[in-house]
């Protein structure tokens, strides 16, 4: 009732105060809305139709923004609850590669995906997936469709590469590594990975710039000098890969480079050697050896001079320096062996009987021993001994002659090189019988890559199937 009243009231109110200005502003406004029609109003009329039509335009004009307002809102809602929805797919497939669920954990990024498209971190973990499956293929798509997405993101570019290697796709892996290091130039897990793939293409020269660039780093003392070994040995393959291409001077240089930052690494000595003998220096590279094994007592150089000897036919040469080697250290059941070996190489019956059968100590490691007793026994016609030492050949489980072996992994080779085929550690190879053979194995395969079966430059064996 009360509303009624006041609204009766205002509305009176309105009327006398537009009967009120009537009065006052007698008259008519011509109003014309086209050529041909034409209004009379008064003024007070004209005033309050304006007014009228303002409050219209103002009351539309909040009523669509008030209606924006509302269709934004619900927008953010929906577009709220669906992100909401895309997170707890995500985190169920996060939680389903924790519990080993991996087809369930594809399942739910997948459906995440399908809502969400670039989401970056469903990418990364389904990717990472398929990769773990061995389905490189679809990885790669996957990291290269999130890497669209964010084409400066670090890790998404390392699981691409991860993804291309896995494929052997080496060298797009190098180019993905290649564009994280145009991002960070310093990131020291792209720099280790693109050495450790140049390494794997044989790219030695541009493994050895990006070591030298991880020396320069803040490493930990046990990874540096793990490093510095990796340094050494690139040196001295990009050495090796110029002698092979012709280059001896420039390869001599990284050859005493690699010296220079381990003295104790045998590979460079034997490059030097090779370069005088491709030279002609014969005479200059036996003396080279010379000092070499005296000062590392290393059987691969008395090999190497064996080879050499026996190449220019001078055999006496040879004896003199094993000889020599066993005045110097007499109990060396080694060194008694490859003297006795080499007479028998030489068909010097009684001397390579002599020495061989007072030998002590090497009998189980190497088959080929009792297969040369058995062989100067036969010769002597004392068919007993052997016909014992065939039986003692015929335990060995191992079909041929194994001469060397890496100090690292234990694998075995019937020729020397620089760096193992197998664990790809350099400077680790040593002639059998290994004295060692019974002490404990330095770790020394971390961050080395397996060394393609492809020609490698070495010395051949000086031991033969008996």
């Amino acid at each position: 009732m009360l509303r009624l009243l006041t609204t009766i009231f205002l509305v009176s109110i309105g009327i006398f105060l537009y009967s009120y200005a009537r009065e006052l502003n007698p008259g008519t406004v011509a109003v014309r809305t086209s050529p041909s029609i034409q209004f009379e109003l008064s003024p007070v009329t004209l005033v309050i139709f304006s007014m009228a039509v303002g409050a219209v335009l103002v009351a539309l004009a909040v009523g669509m923004r008030q209606t924006a307002h509302v269709i934004g809102n619900w927008r953010s809602t929906r577009l709220l609850r669906r992100k909401e929805k895309i997170d707890a797919l995500h985190r169920e497939g996060t939680h389903a590669i924790m519990s080993k669920r991996t087809v369930d954990a594809i399942g739910l990024f997948e459906r995440a995906l399908a809502m969400d498209p670039n989401r970056v971190d469903s990418l990364l973990w389904l990717g990472n997936i398929y990769r773990v499956e061995s389905n490189f293929a679809e990885a790669i798509r996957l990291h290269q469709r999130a890497n669209r997405v964010d084409d400066r993101n670090i890790e998404i570019l390392l699981e691409l590469a991860n993804d291309l290697e896995g494929a052997k796709r080496y060298e797009d892996a190098l180019q993905a590594l290649h564009r994280m290091l145009k991002i960070e130039p310093d990131n020291l897990t792209a720099l280790i990975r693109k050495r450790d793939l140049l390494i794997r293409l044989e790219k030695w020269s541009e493994a050895l710039e990006i070591q030298h660039r991880l020396l320069k780093a803040n490493l930990p003392e046990p990874e540096r000098r793990a490093e510095t070994h990796l340094l050494t040995g690139c040196t001295y393959e990009v050495g090796r890969q110029l002698l092979e291409r012709g280059h001896p001077d420039k390869a001599r240089r990284y050859f005493r480079g690699a010296i220079k930052k381990d003295r104790t690494f045998l590979p460079a000595y034997v490059g030097i050697g090779e370069i005088l003998i491709r030279e002609g220096k014969t005479k200059q590279a036996v003396e080279i050896l010379k000092k070499v094994y005296a000062k590392t007592r290393s059987s691969i150089i008395l090999h190497r001079l064996e080879e050499l000897f026996l190449e220019q036919g001078e055999p006496s040469e040879i004896i003199r320096v094993y000889q020599e080697a066993l005045r110097q250290d007499p109990n060396n059941p080694a060194l008694q062996f490859y003297l006795g070996k080499l007479y028998y190489r030489l068909e010097m019956v009684d001397e390579a009987f002599d020495i061989l059968s007072t030998v002590e100590g090497i009998q189980d490691q190497l088959v080929d021993y009792h297969k040369i007793m058995a062989n100067l026994y036969l010769r002597k016609q004392q068919m007993e001994q052997a016909i014992a030492e065939l039986k003692k050949a015929l335990h060995f489980k191992k079909r041929v002659v194994v001469p060397y072996v890496c100090t690292a992994c234990r694998q075995e080779s019937t020729e020397w090189s620089g760096r193992c085929r197998s664990c790809g550690t350099w400077n680790t190879l040593v002639a059998l019988p290994w004295p060692n053979a019974g002490q404990a194995v330095p770790d020394q395969t971390s961050g080395t890559l397996p060394v393609p079966a492809i020609p490698y430059q070495g010395i051949a064996s000086p031991f033969e199937t008996v």
